[in-house]
C-alpha cells in the first residue's frame, strides 16, 4: 500500500473508475456556516492532486456562503462496490482567475 495519501488517493480512485457503475467521482461535502450548523451535499469531484481537490460551486449558494464564512470542510468517497470509504478533512480556499468557482478542499 502506498505511504503518500495522494498516491494512495490515485489508486483507489482508478480502482473506483476501473469498479463503480455509476459516479466514482461523486462526494458528499460538509460545511458549516458561521454558527456551526453543519450542512452536507453530494458534489462531483472535478480534479485532484497534491494541492487539494477540487469541485465546483456557486457562490450564492448556501454552500458557497457557508464557505467563505467558515473555510472548512470535510469530503467523503463512498465506493460501496469496493466496500472502502476515504474522508478528507481540511481547508477550502477559491482558485483564482479563470477558474472562478472551483474550490480546493
Amino acid at each position: 500500500m502506498a505511504t503518500d495519501p495522494f498516491s494512495l488517493f490515485d489508486q483507489w480512485f482508478a480502482e473506483a473508475r476501473a469498479a463503480e457503475i455509476n459516479d466514482p467521482e461523486a462526494m458528499a461535502l460538509a460545511t458549516a456556516d458561521e454558527m456551526g450548523q453543519p450542512s452536507v451535499r453530494m458534489v462531483l469531484l472535478k480534479g485532484h492532486g497534491p494541492e487539494g481537490f477540487v469541485f465546483y460551486t456557486n457562490e450564492q449558494s448556501a454552500k458557497g456562503e457557508q464557505l467563505a464564512a467558515n473555510p472548512r470542510a470535510s469530503l467523503l468517497f463512498h465506493w460501496k462496490t469496493l466496500r472502502r470509504q476515504l474522508r478528507i478533512e481540511g481547508m477550502v480556499e477559491r482558485v483564482p482567475g479563470a477558474q472562478a468557482d472551483i474550490y480546493f478542499a
